[in-house]
């Protein structure tokens, strides 16, 4: 068996994708621990507040091809960029409507902006790490780069929300989204000076219509029709509408089940519970791909296991338990995040990968703009456990669509290295 290749040339790759990994994930983080608790203090109701949270993904849902084509015709670097920049202005907008009590309408205009800001990173920031990777001789497995960022990630966001739950209990809610706007520049600055686009040239002479067709194409092409991809895609919008719910229902849950509706500090928890778990997870991801042969097992596994978990947080309302459970959901989705992202990289092609992995990303944030308020209004008629039972029967339907996949037997599948890396090296 061939000695995996890991040249200097990657390894600053592997650095820079690292590195914006973690501010971006430590300038989001910031308010992760409190943001539920913002919208709510802004005179919100559960369900307006995971409304507006729907409109977060709404946005998604509408720019992710726009900002996708963007990425596939114009760099993957613009496309980072950009989204930085769109990010620094909706959270600033965010801060200026709390403090001027807007109505509903203002934060679901803002929610769409900051829906439009990440989806200029979705899809682009992947590409460009396999894409780069490709050109500077990589051929080791992607879940080890996956499970270091999911490790970076992890850990930024353990310090983020945490640090954003500290100061907003020492100040006030409004000055982690302070923190988040100044850690965005920062961002903005290192992404211009040490993200160049490598393994891709941008099709400059194209026009607008006939770069969005092109891209379409190759995102169906590449995506719905290509049966392993599809079925994933297909599993997406129940994962996604239920991970976002599940993550930030948990800030108000963790609080009334520990008694105190105004403890900030225990909501950072809830966020750092979830950071601490992915660190985990993504440490361990090396080992749990051991266990099975195919990736799609895994994935199988990891969906069941996340519906037991969930059901359970709803059938027995305890703190200290839906701390561990919560964790536990969480660690299982940070092992299964580079185990998917290696299975779907190793399949579809260079020339639109940041559209199908944005075309990918958008089907989980359909299921964010029908699942979260659904889940928010039975939180506010039935109660948090019941909207976590009500979210465990929706993970449950994911699970057929990792079955499909197991049928397709995909080249990148097989778990085993000479197959999965000569299936990863054919789709770079």
């Amino acid at each position: 068996m061939d000695v995996p290749v890991v040249t200097d040339a990657s390894r600053g790759v592997q650095r820079t994708y690292l590195l914006l990994t973690l501010l971006t994930t430590l300038a989001a983080s910031f308010i992760w621990g409190v943001n539920t608790l913002f919208l709510l203090d802004a005179g919100l109701s559960n369900a307006e507040a995971f409304a507006a949270n729907a409109f977060f993904s709404l946005g998604q849902v509408v720019f992710e091809i726009p900002t996708g084509v963007v990425a596939d015709t114009r760099g993957r670097r613009l496309s980072f960029l950009l989204g930085a920049a769109t990010l620094l202005v909706s959270t600033l907008l965010y801060l200026f409507m709390w403090q001027t009590g807007a109505p509903f309408l203002g934060w679901a205009i803002a929610s769409v902006l900051l829906g439009l800001g990440f989806t200029f990173f979705s899809g682009a920031t992947e590409a460009w790490l396999v894409d780069a990777l490709g050109a500077t001789g990589f051929s080791g497995d992607l879940e080890s780069v996956f499970g270091r960022a999911q490790v970076v990630g992890g850990t930024a966001m353990l310090v983020g929300s945490v640090a954003g739950g500290v100061v907003a209990q020492l100040t006030d809610l409004g000055v982690p989204y302070v923190l988040r706007a100044a850690m965005l520049g920062v961002t903005l600055v290192i992404a211009w000076w040490a993200m160049h686009d490598l393994g891709f040239t941008p099709e400059r002479g194209v026009t607008p219509v006939t770069a969005v067709r092109n891209v379409l194409h190759g995102a169906v092409e590449g995506g719905l029709r290509n049966p392993p991809v599809r079925w994933l895609m297909l599993a997406s919008p129940f994962i996604g509408g239920v991970g976002f719910y599940t993550f930030y229902a948990f800030q108000p849950y963790l609080l009334e089940l520990y008694g105190d509706p105004n403890a900030y500090s225990i909501a950072g928890l809830a966020a750092a519970i979830v950071a601490g778990a992915q660190i985990v997870g993504g440490l361990i991801v090396p080992w749990v791909r051991r266990l099975f042969t195919r990736r799609t097992q895994a994935l199988i596994v990891g969906s069941v296991l996340n519906v037991v978990l969930l059901a359970v947080v709803g059938a027995i309302p305890s703190f200290v338990l839906a701390i561990v459970l919560v964790s536990t959901w969480a660690m299982v989705f940070a092992i299964e995040a580079p185990i998917r992202q290696a299975f779907i990289n190793g399949i579809i092609p260079s020339r639109q990968r940041a559209t199908v992995l944005s075309f990918d990303s958008l089907m989980g944030s359909v299921g964010g703009v029908v699942i979260q308020p659904a889940l928010g209004r039975t939180a506010d008629l039935f109660g948090y456990p019941a909207s976590y039972l009500a979210s465990a029967a929706i993970q449950a339907i994911a699970v057929p669509f990792a079955l499909l996949a197991r049928r397709e037997n995909a080249a990148s599948d097989p778990i085993t290295p000479a197959t999965a890396e000569a299936a990863e090296g054919r789709a770079g």
